[in-house]
């Protein structure tokens, strides 16, 4: 991510929520699965930066390459061409539990009783400390320090019988936020915890069929997208084609809502609900809750494109683009003094002068986590020559951490908890500033307040934080690592 921790200071100067995972497999006897993989996962690249991995079964086992780096740096054509199957399952990877390691990029491959397993897994285990901890003390051995070694170890361990019962026990004993894809030597299946938190979506390319994160990996294959995996549900796909298996499900469910705000990309559907039109009808809702008198509106790009022309379209003020992006610039690069950490923003968004000058601006962003980012943009604004430079964000205030996979800062560093509005406006030096909020935010959906979770804004985790491990993270407002 751009505004990330300087990997030589090791200063936390981010201003977004961290992306979490993505995943995608396909069970395509005949096709060049490895390839597909590659460009799934390439179009679910902006889950995940730090690591990049594809398995492949042929039937007889599983071969893995995975390494540090984007898609395209972890893997060329020789290598794709040696990975020949009928299956294949591809993750990209963000560190939320666990270090930024090779060995702890996914899949993961090991050998269990009835044969090879690979397992990704998008999400975050509330309970994974203390399962770590009793599978430790029982006699298990670890590799890694992520939570999904907990769960393919569970897995394992359960699946004396079927591996579909494994998982099925397996999902009585884990707690939190978890879409998995799991490939043995003959099967790909998907699973999606109870609340449905992370998201998870089926498609089809002819006879073949394909999990995803997001259903814009299913486009970029050529594959439609046929439904998303409810929650608590087991996907198993095999040579018999799908099955469906339902286990325990909640009353209420638990997607993320920050997938719609920031996380995915514009052109997937998630949920029935097209992340695109979400956006927009977000900054339309903004028009409606602060109207305010300015000469244009600009987005900050690209998260706050779809809210801006919402805004603009709502209030009938034009939209304009006052910043330009520099697009060969990663979501992540080196920072390694002060001096250029004070350069990122610029050296990522430029702002037009001959659009700014003399003129009274609304910038719309989707976000804001530590207030840091906000002021150097609205500054850079202002210094184009801009008059007045308002501010809305098309989410509620960022308050409480989130434990289900998204890598936010410890509550004490994140601004909306520590201030009011008014005085977050003067730390970032605007003229106005509004946050949508939570009531209008939950408007644009036409559904109940129980169908996501909304956690980061108002505190109500849908998921105990299991344990005393938990308790801690709480207490403390941090993850247990």
């Amino acid at each position: 991510m751009l505004f990330g921790t300087d990997r030589f200071s090791g200063e936390n100067n981010r201003d977004k929520p961290e992306e979490e995972c993505g995943i995608f497999g396909i069970y395509g006897p005949g096709l060049d699965v490895a390839r597909l993989t590659y460009y799934g996962l390439y179009a679910l690249q902006h889950r995940g930066q730090e690591s990049a991995g594809i398995a492949v079964s042929d039937g007889s086992g599983i071969s893995l390459h995975k390494d540090m780096g984007l898609v395209p740096e972890v893997f060329s054509d020789e290598i794709l061409q040696r990975m020949q199957g009928k299956i294949a399952l591809g993750h990209v990877r963000y560190s939320t539990t666990g270090s930024s390691l090779v060995l702890n990029a996914q899949p993961l491959v090991c050998y269990y009783s009835k044969g090879m397993i690979a397992l990704a897994h998008n999400g975050n285990l509330t309970n994974a400390c203390d399962l770590r901890e009793r599978l430790t003390l029982e006699g298990s051995v670890f590799q890694s320090t992520i939570d999904s070694e907990v769960i393919v170890n569970l897995i394992a361990r359960y699946s004396q019988g079927t591996i579909e019962e494994g998982i099925r026990m397996t999902m009585k004993q884990i707690k939190g936020a978890y879409s998995l894809a799991v490939m043995t030597e003959d099967k790909l299946i998907g699973v999606r915890d109870p609340w449905g938190v992370r998201p998870l979506c089926i498609g089809k390319l002819g006879d073949t069929y394909i999990l995803a994160s997001e259903s814009c990996a299913l486009d970029t294959v050529g594959a439609e997208l046929v439904r998303d995996v409810d929650p608590g549900e087991i996907i198993v796909i095999s040579e018999a084609g799908l099955v469906s298996y339902r286990t325990e499900t909640q009353e209420s469910k638990g997607m993320c809502i920050f997938e719609y705000i920031y996380l995915a990309r514009p052109d997937s559907i998630i949920d029935g609900f097209h992340v695109s039109e979400v956006r927009r009808e977000m900054g339309r809702q903004l028009a409606r809750e602060y109207p305010v008198d300015v000469d244009m509106v600009i987005p900050v790009p690209d998260s706050g494109n779809s809210a801006a022309r919402g805004y603009a379209m709502e209030s009938g003020i034009p939209f304009e683009d006052g910043l330009m992006k520099n697009r060969y610039i990663g979501r992540t690069f080196i920072q390694p003094n002060q001096a250029m950490r004070d350069l990122a923003v610029r050296l990522k968004l430029n702002p037009l002068k001959n659009v700014l000058k003399d003129k009274r601006v609304l910038m719309i962003d989707d976000s804001i986590v530590r207030g840091t980012t906000s002021g150097k943009m609205v500054k850079m604004v202002r210094e184009a020559g801009a008059k007045e430079v308002h501010m809305c964000i098309s989410s509620p205030p960022i308050e409480w951490p989130c434990y289900y996979g998204i890598d936010t800062s410890n509550r004490n560093e994140l601004i909306a908890a520590k201030l009011p509005v008014d005085e977050i406006r003067k730390h970032i030096g605007a003229d106005g500033l509004h946050y949508l909020s939570i009531e209008g935010l939950l408007k644009v959906f036409g559904s109940p307040r129980d169908f996501f979770c909304t956690a980061c804004f108002d505190g109500n985790y849908p998921i105990k934080i299991a344990g005393t491990a938990g308790k801690f993270c709480l207490e403390n407002g941090r993850k247990c690592v």
